[in-house]
């Protein structure tokens, strides 16, 4: 007699580093494998609804390549060769190096690096307790939100806005810089809402007719780093046509006038030269916003990751306060809700062990770091020791070939603690396997909504897996590094930080499943104020005091446009470099994270690159063949794709593909820089000037 297997839906969130942070209902089979993924219904925001890749996660989390045991490196670095060792032999030689470190070049010549590889906060920020307490180099992230975070709290005061939900109640959405097909499928799931109760129309702004666009009603298509410029276009014609609301910007903005005096030369004709939009485009969308109230501008990171990403996000912030969207339901912007979670991670992180003297480095600037630049070091010791979790910066790094040559280095000690046998980990002296969320405890909110969750542990991790926070504890012990936070469990953790946050406990929340933590209508819409000082929308920047924390001022932040304006401090196309290439999400992978599922693999093939055909043949190059791009970071080689939805001269290359798929073996992170972007740091990924040339695969070395 053939008995069923007893299979129980659990719920859980994503932990992956996407805006959405998805409420999950997930099949727990005998207690022991997962089996199908869905969007749960149950949470306003995920409403049912989650992307591929993740409802595919039976097919990560129990994928046979996962790594199972600690190695250490028996081969050259690189070589990907690696014997078992014990867990006990593992942390032992990790303390050891550590300590080693210490003591001939100082605290400081250790350097725990990490990121978004879960948006847990106890997986993810407790390392940095271990920082803090051993006094070792501390970790400014700066290669995903830092650039779209300040120009946004620029003009309101404070990074949130109108509930993400609000889009389904709109008469306009506009999605402005970001691809939510492939990577935030929730916001298509309200603006489609919209559409289909309402006869809304969704209009996209981006650098591609990507997938999103080819959803959208209105498109419009211009030329990377140049969404200031095409911001400034419709602003004029707002005022130019009766459009601005006078009445809100007397009462909520502070130099409606100074702004329109300084409008009055950006006109249609000079938006279109800089961003490539048409004039006729550009005055008709400028008229579907002004005479459509409930507008709500839907901002994404994608337009920020260029050196003028951060007076990009302000200039297009500054539309809605131009029209008064916001005084309406289904008007205003949102970009991310960063500033309503008030979560205190001071026992996670060990605020109270901060060393302020101790130097901060810069994430992006790893490859400089490695290979001993100086001014990347702050003018202290080199980095001799590194321990790196929920990243892979041998693929996603700017500048890797400074990365490369960094991480070979044989001085320096390198433990990755990793899910998989990344690029980053063959490069190792020895490799920690890890947990994947549902095998351990964490908490969880929603940058682009208004929940916080715990995601509980729901089966036994496979093999020697063990989670970050164990490896944390487990070098304490050894590290002589005392903590409260290190004797306590993930869940311990979970429940001191709620707690301490004025959140209840662990047991309220699970309870609830996703609390929603969304401020009232009239705090969302700002309608008794905006978050600075004054109470007003800012259309006049003061980068050098926005109300966000940073690790100082950088960049030509002293040369930033105060008012809205398209600032020329792009990377600009030139007779050597003819075309401006952007380095766009796809849909199967996230950063590097899917890379290794077959279902992802085979949707996304080969790497390629996006070229006008008209640019394509002036090059003789035809749909498939080889083409190398450079620059002076860089070489590499991949498959063209000719694409007419790219203005002429831009050439766009979807995701990061590891390293070893690229022709010659040399990622699309070769072309990327990291010189940091004012006011406060960033990478400019999608901001780079490039030649390009076919090619013979057959000529082209391995690296």
């Amino acid at each position: 007699m053939n008995q069923h297997a007893k299979v129980d839906i659990r719920h859980s969130t994503c932990p992956h580093d996407c805006p959405s942070a998805c409420a999950l209902d997930i099949e727990v089979i005998e207690g022991q494998t997962i089996g199908r993924v869905r969007g749960s219904k149950l949470q306003t925001y995920t409403a049912g609804v989650v992307c591929a890749k993740v409802a595919r996660y039976a097919e990560r989390i129990h994928h046979p390549d996962r790594l199972m045991y600690p190695q250490f490196r028996v081969g050259p670095k690189g070589s990907g060769k690696f014997a078992r060792i014990s867990w006990d032999d593992a942390l032992d030689e990790v303390a050891n190096r550590f300590d080693q470190a210490e003591r001939e070049f100082g605290s400081e010549s250790v350097w725990p690096y990490y990121y978004a590889g879960t948006m847990g906060l106890v997986m993810k920020d407790g390392i940095n307790r271990l920082t803090h307490v051993k006094k070792y180099s501390r970790f400014y992230g700066t290669i995903c939100s830092t650039i779209a975070r300040v120009g946004f709290a620029a003009g309101t005061g404070r990074v949130a806005g109108v509930d993400p939900r609000e889009m389904g109640v709109s008469d306009l959405v506009v999605i402005w810089g970001t691809n939510p097909v492939n990577t935030q499928v929730n916001v298509m799931t309200h603006a489609s809402r919209a559409r289909k109760e309402r006869g809304a129309k969704i209009a996209a702004i981006d650098v591609y007719n990507n997938d999103t666009m080819k959803q959208a009603d209105i498109k419009i298509l211009l030329r990377p780093g140049t969404d200031g410029a095409f911001a400034c276009g419709v602003m004029h014609v707002l005022f130019r046509e009766g459009y601005a609301d006078r009445d809100y910007m007397e009462r909520y903005t502070d130099c409606p006038a100074e702004l329109e005096a300084h409008l009055a030369t950006r006109t249609p004709e000079w938006a279109s030269a800089i961003s490539g939009v048409p004039v006729e485009e550009i005055e008709a969308f400028a008229r579907a916003v002004g005479q459509t109230k409930r507008t709500f501008f839907r901002l994404g990171y994608g337009f920020t990751r260029s050196r003028n990403g951060a007076a990009q996000m302000h200039a297009a912030l500054c539309i809605p306060a131009v029209t008064g969207a916001w005084q309406h339901e289904g008007g205003g912007a949102f970009f991310n809700n960063y500033a309503i979670w008030k979560f205190n991670e001071s026992v996670i992180e060990a605020h109270d062990a901060i060393d302020p003297s101790i130097r901060v480095l810069d994430q992006s600037k790893i490859g400089r770091i490695l290979t001993g630049d100086a001014t990347a070091l702050k003018g202290g010791p080199p980095v001799k020791a590194m321990l790196i979790q929920n990243t892979n910066p041998m693929t996603v790094a700017p500048e890797q070939a400074l990365v490369r040559q960094g991480f070979a280095r044989p001085d320096l000690f390198t433990v990755v603690h990793e899910q998989f046998m990344t690029e980053t980990a063959q490069m190792a002296d020895l490799v920690l396997p890890a947990t994947m969320f549902m095998e351990h405890d964490d908490l969880y909110y929603g940058g682009g909504h208004q929940h916080i969750s715990v995601g509980a542990k729901l089966i036994e991790p496979p093999g020697e897996c063990r989670s970050n926070h164990e490896v944390f504890a487990g070098l304490a012990r050894r590290l002589r590094a005392e903590h409260p936070g290190f004797e306590m469990s993930a869940r311990e953790l979970i429940d001191v930080t709620l707690k301490k946050s004025g959140r209840g406990g662990i047991e309220e929340l699970q309870a609830d499943l996703w609390r929603d933590l969304q401020p009232d209508f009239r705090t969302s819409h700002y309608l008794d104020g905006f978050g600075h000082a004054d109470k007003k929308f800012h259309f006049k920047a003061d980068w050098a005091h926005v109300p966000l924390g940073n690790a100082g001022m950088m960049g030509a932040w002293d040369q930033m446009p105060t008012l809205p304006d398209h600032w020329a401090t792009i990377e600009e196309a030139d007779e050597a470099h003819p075309f401006r290439l952007a380095t766009s999400p796809s849909r199967s992978f996230l950063n590097t994270s899917f890379n290794e599922t077959p279902s992802s693999q085979a949707r996304e093939g080969a790497p390629s690159v996006m070229i006008h055909p008209l640019d394509a043949a002036s090059l003789d190059i035809a749909d498939g063949d080889a083409v190398t791009l450079g620059n002076v970071r860089g070489e590499t080689t991949l498959t063209a794709r000719l694409f007419e939805g790219v203005r002429r001269g831009v050439l766009i290359a979807e995701s990061i593909h590891p390293n070893k798929t690229h022709i010659g073996g040399r990622g699309i992170n070769m072309l990327t820089g990291a010189e940091a972007v004012a006011p406060v740091g960033g990478a400019a990924f999608h901001d780079n000037k490039v030649w390009v040339k076919k090619v013979d695969p057959s000529a082209i070395p391995k690296p």
